[in-house]
């Protein structure tokens, strides 16, 4: 099962400092919901986890994320992701384009290309609520996102603010997410 993605999130933030932290992986995954990096490799080669809990259902993968491209003319980060989850049942993959664009000084927009593809278990289980679950994740990345870019400090402020750690991301609002499901369930069967 394959879904393809494509959102913009408006940001509280100049392009620059957008741009600092979306070429930072650890910080990237740190916004993600259930995601961790467990281990650099290299320079574009990282191994992590991401576990979600959907009702009684709990998936956790492991996996791996590669570093395609980073272009700093265009702002762009081109990664793509691969993994299993813990019982070997399920596989998933991501191929992630993402792009700050900057709007004016003091604000931005991160846009971003996904295709995610899943198999085994998690595909079958997963079939009507990937699009509502991708959306709270997407939702809920870029809301951790922006906290990260106002944890920041300002170009300008003293050392010691540069040491202040960016608040630990939201985990995935289980409610929110619940509630997607619910309105893509009457949409399906009343029509928009």
């Amino acid at each position: 099962m394959k879904v393809q993605l494509s959102r913009a999130f408006p940001l509280p933030a100049s392009a620059e400092a957008a741009w600092a932290v979306l070429q930072d992986i650890a910080a990237v995954a740190s916004c993600m919901p259930g995601a961790k990096i467990t281990e650099r490799v290299d320079d574009t080669h990282y191994k992590g986890t991401v576990a979600m809990k959907v009702g009684p259902a709990s998936l956790s993968f492991r996996g791996a994320i590669e570093v395609k491209g980073v272009d700093a003319s265009t702002r762009t980060l081109r990664l793509s992701a691969k993994g299993t989850d813990t019982t070997g049942s399920s596989a998933a993959s991501m191929d992630l384009t993402a792009r700050v664009d900057a709007l004016d000084a003091k604000s931005c927009n991160l846009a971003g290309e996904s295709e995610v593809s899943m198999s085994g278990k998690a595909a079958a289980f997963g079939s009507r609520l990937i699009g509502p679950v991708s959306e709270q994740v997407l939702n809920q990345f870029a809301a951790n996102f922006a906290a990260r870019l106002q944890a920041m400090p300002a170009p300008d402020a003293p050392a010691r603010a540069a040491a202040a750690q960016a608040p630990e991301a939201k985990p995935l609002n289980a409610l929110s997410l619940m509630w997607a499901i619910v309105k893509g369930w009457f949409r399906s069967v009343f029509g928009r």
